[in-house]
């Protein structure tokens, strides 16, 4: 179904549908991410942080995982709390600034996303749409619209 069929709208141009489209799809994207992750008692926000914290292979600062973020959250305290109690992730103190907190991803934290990664569905239908140069194409489009954007 196109985009017009599904919002029953006329767009002023290719643009404006571009970007309308962008945002249906991000949503749809989105909220079957929310539903996979939910099986795993993750929200995408805390699986986003045990992704950052496993690419870093280190222990890292809480403003270094704010930073990488992919959607941007006030409460990434209350975030890295909820995974701390879940015993995914570690806290560390920075000897040398007090102020400073590191954390690191458990091995319970590094054996969750194994798991995910063996099962996940998230990037597999993807890949059954989307040939590689296809989504080499979309990754080249998105990271223009991206770097358009003022900072």
């Amino acid at each position: 179904m196109s985009v017009e069929e599904f919002i029953k709208m006329k767009f002023k141009s290719e643009q404006q549908k571009a970007i309308i489209n962008l945002r249906i799809t991000s949503h749809d994207i989105g909220s079957r991410q929310t539903k996979f992750m939910s099986n795993y008692g993750l929200s995408m926000p805390q699986f986003n942080i045990l992704r950052i914290l496993r690419g870093a292979g280190e222990a890292i600062t809480v403003n270094t995982v704010k930073s990488r973020m992919i959607e941007k959250s006030p409460n990434t305290t209350r975030l890295l709390d909820k995974l701390l109690e879940k015993e995914l992730i570690k806290r560390k103190p920075c000897k040398a600034d007090r102020r400073q907190t590191y954390v690191e991803l458990t091995d319970n934290g590094a054996n969750l996303l194994t798991q995910i990664d063996q099962t996940s569905v998230m990037f597999q239908d993807l890949e059954q749409v989307l040939s590689d140069q296809e989504a080499q194409q979309l990754n080249l489009l998105l990271d223009k619209l991206r770097n358009s954007f003022p900072q």
